[in-house]
C-alpha cells in the first residue's frame, strides 16, 4: 500500500527539497504539508493544512499520516526572542511527536543539529539538545534524530555572513578526515535523501551524525 507522509517546514531548504523527492516516490500516494501560510508548490499530491503551527496540538484530526519529517528550525536574526525561538525549535518538533504518539504514527524523523547537548552553555546547541531528550521520551517505535553540520544549498533568503563562512569552511574540509570526518559541510540534498532512506529502511538507531548521514544516502 502507498503511504502518506507528513512535512512540517516544507518552504525551508532541506524541507523544500524533500517535498520534492516525496512528491517523486512512488512509495508516497499523499504528502501533507503543515505550514502558517500556503506553499507555492502544487501538486495532486500535496495536502494543505495551514494555520498557527506554534499550536500544533489544535491539527490532532488532520494530524494523520504513516510517517512525520519534521525540518523546523529558525535563527537568531529571523527569531531574536528567545522563548519564541523555544517555541518554534523546541515547541513544534515535541508537540508533533506527541502527536505521534496520540495518532499511532510510528516513524518520525526530525533535523537537529552537530553540537546538540541539553547541558552546552551554547543557546542554540542547547535547544536542540533539550528537542531531542523530549522527543525521544515519547518513545516513538522508529525515532530518527538528524545531527548535520553546516548545510548547503540554495536558499531563497540572502544569508551574506554566512555564506561567506561556508566558503570558508569548505575550502578547508579537506582536513576533516577521521572523528573530524562529521564536521565536513553536508549538502541539504543529501540530508532529504537520508531523511526518506531512515524513514523506509527503519535501521535500528536513534541519533545521526553528520558523517552516517551521507553513508545513508549512499
Amino acid at each position: 500500500m502507498k503511504k502518506t507522509a507528513i512535512i512540517l517546514g516544507a518552504t525551508g531548504l532541506t524541507g523544500n527539497l524533500l517535498l520534492q523527492k516525496l512528491l517523486n516516490d512512488d512509495r508516497y500516494n499523499f504528502v501533507k504539508v503543515f505550514s502558517r501560510k500556503p506553499i507555492e508548490i502544487k501538486h495532486p499530491k500535496i495536502i494543505e493544512i495551514t494555520g498557527n503551527i506554534l499550536e500544533l496540538i489544535s491539527f490532532k484530526k488532520d494530524f494523520t499520516a504513516d510517517e512525520v519529517f519534521c525540518c523546523i528550525g529558525t535563527t537568531s536574526k529571523k527569531t531574536p526572542d528567545k522563548e519564541l525561538y523555544k517555541k518554534i525549535d523546541i515547541g513544534i518538533p515535541v508537540a508533533a511527536a506527541k502527536l505521534c504518539k496520540d495518532n499511532n504514527i510510528n516513524t518520525f524523523v526530525v533535523m537537529s543539529s552537530l553540537g546538540a547537548d541539553a547541558k552546552s552553555a551554547v543557546f542554540y546547541n542547547k535547544i536542540k539538545g533539550e528537542m531531542e531528550q523530549t522527543v525521544l521520551k515519547e518513545e516513538i517505535t522508529n525515532t530518527y534524530i538528524l545531527r548535520p553540520s553546516i548545510i548547503l544549498g540554495k536558499r531563497n533568503e540572502n544569508r551574506l555572513l554566512e555564506g561567506i563562512g561556508k566558503t570558508m569552511f569548505t575550502t578547508f574540509q579537506f582536513l576533516l578526515i577521521g572523528k573530524l570526518k562529521k564536521y565536513k559541510a553536508i549538502k541539504a540534498d543529501i540530508i532529504a535523501k537520508t531523511m526518506i532512506q531512515l524513514a523506509n529502511l527503519k535501521p535500528d538507531i536513534n541519533i545521526i551524525e553528520s558523517d552516517k548521514i551521507v553513508e545513508f544516502a549512499i
